[in-house]
């Protein structure tokens, strides 16, 4: 039966104080996400909220922050390669997939604070 869910409404990434700002800039220009206004109740003044179709992604800033896990968010995009160069051109190290699945072709990046993003394309 379970609890009745009907979509995803939003993914929450952390990232340290010291990485906000660059993590921001990643998402808006390397990622290309739209920033949306945060609602009233949340903390203003910290992180950001971004608009990806009909799933947001929160941005908030955490002191203790455990960095370099599998844990990921997945990205679809439309042409793998022109993502790998965009990511390449911003300075991003390109992970190459250790375990090629079929029917997709895929690489990871990490955001500033560490987290761990897929970019896949089907094929």
């Amino acid at each position: 039966m379970g609890i009745g869910a009907i979509s995803f409404n939003h993914v929450n990434v952390t990232v340290p104080p010291d990485d906000e700002e660059a993590a921001k800039r990643f998402y808006a220009s390397v990622v290309g996400l739209q920033e949306i206004p945060k609602p009233a109740g949340s903390r203003q003044n910290m992180g950001a909220w971004y608009q990806l179709g009909e799933v947001q992604l929160h941005l908030s800033v955490e002191k203790e922050v455990h960095q370099q896990s599998d844990r990921h968010v997945g990205y679809e995009v439309a042409d793998i390669e022109t993502a790998r160069q965009e990511f390449s051109s911003a300075g991003v190290e390109i992970i190459p997939d250790q375990r090629p699945m079929a029917g997709q072709s895929r690489f990871y990046v990490r955001d500033p604070g560490g987290n761990l993003l897929e970019i896949t394309q089907r094929t």
